[in-house]
């Protein structure tokens, strides 16, 4: 689970699957710069094109960290995830990593948080992505349901 920090993706949590590989590659509050993994990907793909030309501008020097990423290909990955309603990325950061994410919350658009699954890209073939993103989807459901119960008992209690 991670969330936007300003111009960075931060992790907030994480839970590991029963899947004797492990692909550990985003250690709770640990920070990347917004567009870099699928989470990263997924905070982007809903932004207006000026925010998001913000985004990379302000990042594109830091992209210089991760070998196969640049501005360009960052904003590749960005449309691609548009055009298919959900992000999925394999070898982004990590060789051997492939992932699904979606964004969710947030205002105006802007989403707030991206739920992520990462596995080995043997467990992730193309046509696994629907039932992934189904799941996600529901997990996202649960999560803003458990959030606006959340509100709703503060406002009772206040």
């Amino acid at each position: 689970l991670n969330v936007r920090s300003g111009f960075d993706v931060l992790c907030i949590d994480r839970k590991e699957g029963a899947f004797p590989i492990k692909t550990l590659i985003f250690e709770i509050g640990n920070r990347r710069p917004l567009g870099i993994g699928a989470g990263g990907i997924a905070l982007l793909m809903q932004l207006a094109d000026e925010d998001l030309a913000e985004v990379l501008t302000v990042n594109s020097p830091r992209f210089q960290a991760y070998d196969r990423l640049s501005t360009k290909s960052v904003l590749a990955l960005v449309r691609r995830a548009k055009e298919l309603g959900y992000v999925a990325t394999q070898d982004i950061v990590v060789r051997g990593v492939s992932a699904i994410s979606l964004p969710f919350g947030g205002y105006n658009g802007i989403p707030a948080a991206a739920i992520s699954v990462a596995c080995v890209p043997s467990r992730m073939p193309q046509t696994r992505h629907r039932e992934l993103v189904a799941v996600l989807r529901t997990e996202i459901k649960a999560l803003e349901n458990s959030m606006r119960a959340g509100k709703q008992q503060a406002r009772r209690v206040a």
